[in-house]
């Protein structure tokens, strides 16, 4: 755990906030990403003096020179979370310690510095707290966070990581990731393309990885489906992720997700429903499957059911699989047994409806 002394926070409240009627209209039919509460949390590091001038502020534009060196270098990252309002109004987080560890982890990848793991958590409760009225009401509805980090050293040249940075959290109400709801979704084989190698960042939450990505999503549009699946860099024919998210396979009582070799991204919620898994009496182990082997077990019977999973989307079934020279259907196209008790179990305990035996729920108040 990377720890520091204590940051005081500024506090400047927005003069500008929108009313409880408009807040209510965003909160009524919230699109994912697309409004933002009223504040954010920024806080600035300098190198040789460390991470300071912490600050709760009104959400705003943010003004950069054109020659940051983020817009030329893309050295950033950032984190994805939520906020849950439980029954009696309290509101909490899912394990956002987790978040912080794996925000570090990026961080130590990308040349940038560690924010210490209490100060992350403790921007995401101030800006909750303050924001709490756009905690949504709805089920299956919750507040998105987003944290982030940029360099901001300006000048040209590559020689060197910037000497300055800038953290920050935004927070968006959130509906269903997938307009419709809980639908299995079609996935399209990047075999043109591939999301990471060995030794690259796979495994780091960096934006360079989603925009290398987008080309081989724009492909699976164009085929008809919904979702893009990576294969290994070097043969193309091991299963690796699925777009932003991680994948599990079902056969019977047994699930097997692609083990953590450095070019996947260690996903939270892929942990803990591998521990949800062996609450539930079900075996789960990490390892690697083969596009062949996807098909073959389809086609046999004895590959049950496939879902993705994510902050965004928690638990996403697989309903077809579509490439360039073949195509399936999993089970009978419908979301399985598996898939759905473990979306519950998990769901639940986000929203305090099921026991939380792990201790993963922070409350914020």
């Amino acid at each position: 755990m990377t720890t520091a002394q204590k940051l005081s926070f500024d506090v400047q409240l927005t003069d500008h906030a929108r009313t409880a009627a408009e807040r209510e209209q965003v909160l009524a039919n919230p699109r994912f990403g697309q409004s933002f509460t009223d504040h954010m949390i920024s806080i600035d590091y300098t190198e040789g003096a460390g991470w300071h001038d912490a600050r709760l502020e009104p959400y705003g534009p943010l003004s950069l020179d054109p020659a940051t060196s983020v817009f030329h270098y893309a050295q950033e990252l950032f984190e994805g979370l939520k906020a849950y309002r439980h029954a009696g109004g309290t509101i909490v987080t899912f394990r956002p310690y987790a978040n912080a560890a794996r925000f570090n982890h990026s961080c130590v990848r990308m040349a940038m510095p560690e924010l210490p793991e209490e100060t992350f958590v403790e921007s995401i409760e101030r800006l909750v707290q303050t924001d709490r009225d756009w905690v949504p009401t709805t089920e299956g509805h919750s507040l998105y966070l987003r944290p982030f980090i940029i360099a901001t050293q300006v000048g040209l040249g590559v020689n060197y990581p910037s000497k300055t940075y800038r953290y920050m959290v935004i927070a968006s109400p959130a509906g269903p990731y997938f307009t419709g709801g809980v639908k299995p979704v079609s996935v399209w084989l990047s075999t043109d393309y591939t999301r990471a190698a060995p030794g690259g960042t796979g495994a780091a939450k960096c934006g360079g990885n989603y925009a290398a990505a987008f080309v081989a999503q724009r492909e699976a549009v164009e085929q008809g489906c919904d979702q893009v699946v990576w294969l290994d860099s070097a043969e193309h024919r091991y299963v690796e992720e699925m777009g932003g998210m991680n994948l599990f396979f079902v056969f019977g009582d047994r699930l097997l997700t692609p083990a953590l070799t450095g070019t996947l991204l260690p996903g939270i919620t892929r942990d803990s429903l591998l521990t949800l898994a062996a609450d539930l009496g079900l075996k789960a182990e990490e390892g690697r499957l083969s596009i062949e082997e996807w098909q073959a077990g389809c086609e046999s019977g004895e590959l049950t059911e496939v879902f993705a999973c994510g902050t965004a989307a928690v638990i996403t079934p697989v309903g077809s699989v579509k490439g360039r020279d073949r195509a399936w259907t999993i089970g009978d196209g419908t979301p399985g047994a598996v898939t759905t008790r473990l979306r519950e179990e998990l769901v639940g305990i986000q929203y305090g409806t099921r026991p939380d035996p792990h201790s993963w729920i922070h409350k914020i108040g």
